[in-house]
Order: C-alpha cells, then structure tokens, then sequence
C-alpha cells in the first residue's frame, strides 16, 4: 500500500515505532562510546509529521537538477538492485549499515521495495547518533507509481494540465510512461523490466553513488 504510515492513526505509528525498534535491537552492535538513547517524544513528533522522509518527486527533482549535496541508499538486494535501481544509488544491506563508515554530515536518504527495511535502517542510524536521515516516502513502488508510472488527470483544469506536463517530462526523464485518467486501470509495468538507468551527461551523481563497471569486449 502506497504511503502506508500516512493511513496510520499516532498511537498505530508509535505501535509500529515501538516494532522496529524492537528489530533495530536486534541488527545494532553495541557502540564503543557506551548506549545510545533515542527520545520517544521526539520520534512520535518525527514519525507523526513525517519530517524524515523525502517526497519522490521531490527526489526526482534533486536527481534532474544534478544536486549531489546527499547520498542515496537503496537497501535492497544485489540481485533487485541489479534490475532496478533508482539512479545514482549505492546499494547497502541492513546489516552492512553499521560499518559503512558513511559521514555524519551527510544528508542520507534511504529505501526499498516499501517502507519497513528503510525504517529499520533509520532507526538503526538514528541510534548510532546520525542526524541527517531520511526515507524515501513510500519507497520504491512509490518512486514506481509517482516518477515512472504516474497517473495523469483526466480532463484536466489548467493547473492540472500543467502538472500532467510537469509529470509526464519527469516519467519520460527517467524511462517511464505516464498513464492517462484516474479510470485507467492498466497496471504499471513491473520495475524488474526497466532498463538500468544512467544520469543524463553532465549531471552529478549523488554523494557516494554507485560506480558503473566497463563493459568488456565490444
């Protein structure tokens, strides 16, 4: 479901806050500079406002004007990671979170496939004192649904017009196809068969992005 802890009720989100952090416990290795506490008032405020987390327009923006004043970080397997990746991404495991050795003074902004890895893994810097975090609202099927496949207003006002324009340019960017009228019930195409995308020439990637390999042969 897309955008799910924007469905949820407060005391349902500090019930979900109170499961990962239970996982979170699980995956953090003890800090040599003794615990490390994270205030409840201060995340019910966080998880509730929603201020963690970058919109996916708002992150197809940031990679369309070449911004590379943040790093992205998709939590995904090798293999998804491979079919699919949101361009200018690196790719890190849960598990490789706390000896990545990424700066504290980065802006970090982390995904998947929906929202439970990236919140695990937020919570997980956010207990090893990091700062500037983010998620990727809905995750990737929201980047799939909002960026790739958006659909478009059916006979539109003329800001919607404007928007369907906007929209359909940012698809186009990034590979996709807009799909017309909120009837439209043809399913996207799955990500799995998109093709792996670079940054157009002469924008920056990201802080830390993933290094394509050469190809060899012709």
């Amino acid at each position: 479901m897309r955008h799910w802890m924007s469905s949820l009720t407060l005391n349902q989100k500090l019930a979900a806050l109170a499961f990962v952090l239970g996982v979170v416990a699980v995956f953090a290795k003890p800090t040599g500079g003794g615990a490390v506490t994270i205030d409840p008032t201060d995340l019910a405020r966080i998880v509730e406002t929603e201020v963690d987390h970058v919109d996916p327009l708002d992150l197809a923006d940031w990679i369309m004007a070449g911004r590379a004043d943040y790093r992205l970080v998709d939590l995904r397997d090798e293999k998804a990671f491979g079919e699919y990746h949101i361009p200018g991404a690196q790719r890190l495991l849960i598990t490789d979170l706390p000896d990545a050795g990424l700066p504290r003074n980065e802006k970090i902004v982390l995904y998947s496939d929906g929202g439970i890895h990236s919140a695990q893994a937020w919570f997980l810097l956010k207990a090893k004192g990091y700062t500037g975090v983010y998620m990727l609202l809905g995750g990737l099927d929201a980047w799939r649904d909002e960026v790739l496949f958006p659909t478009l207003a059916k006979n539109p006002t003329p800001y919607q017009q404007q928007r369907n324009e906007k929209l359909t340019a940012i698809a186009r960017h990034f590979g996709g196809q807009p799909r017309s009228g909120a009837a439209d019930t043809e399913a996207a195409p799955q990500i799995a068969a998109m093709p792996k995308l670079e940054l157009p020439s002469g924008v920056a990637a990201p802080a830390g992005a993933a290094k394509k390999k050469k190809k060899e042969g012709c």
